[in-house]
């Protein structure tokens, strides 16, 4: 009988290189990154100061905070990564690369977009993903960012 972290690995690496989900658009409206500044103490005036934003950055209004955007990751996460049969639970486990490529004017949708990159079980109870996130920006071609992120499924311990 094939354990739960066997079946899921098997089912991982068999995905390897394919894009495995698409989440739902989430709107970074200003209200949005006024709260983010808020919570991180992060207000610098090309975030938070739309007036001073539109006429003194080259962005013509604000912008989301890069790591805004990357906390939106988890949420993408939820919509494309259902749980695993015998799956506990699952931990953020880092980033191999991220990139911030383009910034995200307030009032623009993103979504994110998941490929398998590699699986290896670290040990008994321990199933480590790589995907390659793509989130990106309605209408425009050059998304948000792109990361290398690592998840750690974790499964019951065998009996």
């Amino acid at each position: 009988m094939t354990s739960p972290i066997d079946a899921a690995l098997a089912a991982t690496e068999a995905k390897i290189g394919l894009e495995i989900g698409v989440s739902n658009w989430i709107t970074v409206d200003q209200a949005m990154i006024d709260s983010f500044a808020e919570t991180t103490h992060d207000d610098q005036w090309i975030h938070v100061d739309p007036a001073r934003a539109a006429s003194e950055s080259p962005f013509g209004g604000t912008i989301a905070h890069g790591f805004l955007t990357l906390s939106l990751a988890s949420r993408f996460a939820y919509d494309c990564f259902p749980p695993l049969p015998g799956q506990v639970m699952a931990i953020n486990y880092g980033f191999n690369k991220l990139r911030f490529l383009t910034p995200v004017p307030a009032g623009c949708r993103l979504r994110g977009r998941f490929t398998v990159k590699s699986a290896k079980k670290r040990s008994a109870t321990e199933l480590l993903r790589e995907n390659v996130l793509t989130v990106e920006i309605d209408g425009r071609d050059t998304p948000a960012l792109v990361a290398d992120w690592l998840g750690m499924v974790v499964f019951p311990a065998p009996s």
